[in-house]
């Protein structure tokens, strides 16, 4: 087995004792570590420096978010929670396969265990790393948009007795706000994902849910990223989001559903 811990020290410095393939494939199975610092640490790290280094072959890579993908369905949450961020990394370099989006929209919404932090298994982060993904997939070319903020919708109104602690709403607010800037959205397009929050909201004074928490939260964040833009990867300067009266008009209408009081 490879020193990874050296590995780390030497700057990532790929070994040449090991063919790569044997590298990129233990490295995987460490990604399903139930050893946070082996999981995170080790495998992620590693993996996403790689990647970002154009380290892997594009086969290589393709072979590994084909795992990634088949992960969705582990019975383990480490290995579910943290596939979503290798394929993040995989798509964000320009490889892609549509193939992967179907389970990652199934698992995305009906994921259950959505702590941030465990005590023994270090960050799990089910809605923010998807979040990172769900963004990644929001700007990339042959993924469909709607598809993305649909989907982002339908995990906050997902039923859940979970509250959002550790920045997840930002980090989805974040992803819906990039899929907004795709040009080929329409008016309708931008905001008519939206609808759902109507009926998927408790109106106020009736309820004070985890769901009322979590959407409100994250819409907010998002008012303000499309009133302001938004910074893309790669960028120096906001990115101004299309249509931006009317979907902040939108997100007005649904956060009056809990904060009559307010405006």
């Amino acid at each position: 087995m490879t020193d990874w811990a050296a590995v780390r020290a030497d700057d990532f410095a790929v070994p040449a004792d090991r063919p790569l393939d044997e590298l990129v494939g233990e490295l995987s199975e460490l990604l399903r570590s139930a050893d946070p610092i082996e999981r995170d640490r080790v495998a992620y790290s590693t993996l996403a420096t790689w990647i970002g280094r154009g380290v892997p072959s594009e086969g290589q890579l393709r072979e590994l978010g084909d795992e990634m993908a088949r992960r969705f369905g582990d019975t383990e949450v480490q290995t579910r929670t943290f596939a979503p961020l290798i394929l993040d990394c995989i798509v964000s370099a320009g490889v892609f396969e549509a193939s992967w989006v179907p389970p990652f929209e199934r698992w995305y919404v009906a994921e259950t265990d959505l702590r941030g932090i465990d005590a023994k298994l270090g960050w799990l982060h089910a809605v923010a790393h998807g979040a990172d993904l769900l963004g990644t997939l929001g700007l990339y070319p042959a993924v469909e948009p709607v598809e993305m903020l649909r989907l982002g919708i339908g995990r906050l109104l997902t039923p859940t007795e979970y509250v959002l602690r550790d920045m997840e709403d930002d980090r989805l607010a974040y992803a819906l706000a990039a899929t907004l800037t795709r040009s080929e959205l329409t008016v309708e397009d931008a905001t008519e994902w939206l609808v759902p929050a109507f009926t998927g909201i408790v109106p106020a004074g009736l309820s004070v849910s985890p769901v009322n928490t979590n959407t409100t939260r994250t819409l907010r964040a998002l008012y303000v990223f499309v009133d302001r833009g938004v910074r893309l990867p790669d960028t120096s300067e906001a990115t101004q989001i299309p249509h931006a009266v009317q979907i902040k008009a939108q997100l007005v209408e649904v956060l009056r559903l809990v904060s009559r009081s307010y405006f």
